[in-house]
């Protein structure tokens, strides 16, 4: 997983654009320009050179395109999100997938490899700067559009059998509560303000119910607690995720 919202500076948002179109990648960082808070520090024409680039720059959020010469955006979220890459102190940067299409597979793939959220490059250009900061502030941030459709592959997918009733219970009491705080789309900070925590508490008790269900990140944990009917998915269901 990235680092918690907390584990990161009170600066700017350090940001990467990984595109391999130079005139995508130079329409985000216009838009970037004009947002408070955020700086973009480099820019990358894949996958590949990416990679070079965070470990240079130690970014807070990269905005990577999914379809890319060398290495795509799937492949090097994978590689990021391993571990192996990173510098010794150097934290884990978000990682926020652009797409053209909403049915695109390969957003389900970046998902599942680690990605914090995505956004659609048709999305209003205020929706870039929220999900960038959403990402940097410990939340994931899922296209509002795709959502559902997301939640369905994740329940309907054959490598991700569904959960029983002794998974469910393995779960304290607390720990159901921050489940499915999580699952509704609370950061650890709202979590610990709902339920009169302190922020360090509840990162344990997202930190066990990981260990006990056998999750890798936020996003698995969300699929989980959908799966099991702990929480549904409803009209007032927004496209951010917390992490």
């Amino acid at each position: 997983m990235g680092t918690d919202a907390g584990a990161r500076g009170a600066g700017p948002v350090r940001v990467i654009l990984v595109d391999d179109e130079a005139l995508i990648r130079a329409g985000l960082r216009m838009l970037l320009e004009v947002e408070d808070g955020i700086d973009v520090v480099g820019e990358a024409p894949d996958g590949r050179a990416a990679l070079d680039l965070i470990a240079e720059l130690a970014p807070d959020v990269v905005v990577m395109d999914v379809r890319m010469p060398e290495l795509n955006g799937v492949e090097a979220t994978r590689m990021l999100t391993s571990g192996g890459l990173s510098r010794p102190g150097q934290n884990r940067p978000e990682i926020l997938i652009l797409t053209t299409f909403s049915d695109d597979a390969s957003v389900r793939e970046a998902i599942r490899a680690g990605a914090a959220g995505f956004i659609l490059k048709n999305s209003a250009p205020a929706v870039l700067g929220s999900a960038i900061r959403a990402l940097a502030a410990g939340a994931g941030w899922l296209d509002p559009s795709v959502t559902r459709r997301l939640l369905d592959d994740y329940a309907s997918s054959p490598e991700l059998s569904r959960a029983t009733t002794a998974e469910v219970e393995q779960l304290t009491p607390r720990e159901r509560e921050v489940l499915t705080a999580v699952a509704r789309g609370r950061t650890n900070q709202q979590i610990a303000a709902d339920l009169f925590l302190s922020e360090a508490t509840v990162k344990t008790h997202v930190h066990r119910i990981f260990l006990k269900l056998g999750c890798s990140d936020r996003a698995q944990a969300v699929s989980f607690a959908f799966r099991t009917g702990m929480v549904t998915a409803g009209p007032t269901d927004r496209g951010s995720m917390g992490r």
